[in-house]
């Protein structure tokens, strides 16, 4: 393990980026507000991160406090990585960072990787209340768990259970949500997202 570079100045913010400002910190901790994720699987969804440079985030990770390594139980028996509290705090960084990069995402470029659960993100900052919603695109499924304060925020694949509400709508549509240029309430309202469920927040989002 390296040891911490540092600014140097006695500034709130020099500080926070000592911790969180390498590359690909602040993407791991994306991918880890999903929940316990093994090695392979961050790998897998952190395409163009190496293998050394990723041990060795995750690594620095654990010296800071963001992260932990734990042994599932058998027989699962695999190593996983999560975050600690202190790391889920990040949570509203990386919100407050994707709503500013919101004007710099434009058209998804030949060369841009994507994953469904990339958009999970910006669709929480588009729903209020709380509850679990699951979400259907061309290129996956995902779920959210909106308003939650500890735990999860959201998880790859189907919901768990019997989501509060579900949404169905094509990739066009989730990248304007995106970009910023339109809201769930508004995408609803147009009819470019199916909402089905009979909880509160399928009943708030089709009254709109």
């Amino acid at each position: 393990m390296s040891p911490r570079r540092s600014y140097d100045q006695y500034c709130s913010a020099a500080r926070a980026l000592d911790v969180v400002g390498d590359r690909w910190t602040l993407l791991i901790v994306r991918e880890l507000l999903a929940g316990p994720r093994r090695y392979t699987d961050l790998h897998a969804d952190l395409p163009g991160v190496s293998t050394d440079v990723l041990a060795s985030r995750l690594k620095d990770m654990e010296r800071d406090g963001l992260g932990t390594r734990r042994r599932l139980p058998p027989p699962g028996a695999a190593y996983v990585y999560e975050l600690t509290s202190r790391g889920r705090e990040l949570l509203s960084v990386l919100q407050a960072l994707g709503e500013w990069g919101q004007a710099e995402l434009g058209e998804r470029r030949p060369t841009d990787a994507v994953r469904a659960h990339w958009f999970a993100l910006p669709l929480l900052r588009s729903l209020e209340g709380e509850g679990l919603v699951e979400v259907r695109l061309e290129e996956g499924n995902f779920h959210l768990y909106v308003g939650a304060e500890d735990g999860p925020v959201y998880g790859d694949g189907p919901a768990p259970g019997e989501p509060d509400a579900r949404l169905v709508l094509d990739s066009g549509t989730c990248e304007a949500v995106a970009r910023g240029e339109l809201s769930v309430a508004d995408a609803v309202r147009d009819g470019r997202i199916d909402v089905t469920g009979d909880g509160t927040l399928a009943k708030v989002l089709r009254e709109g």
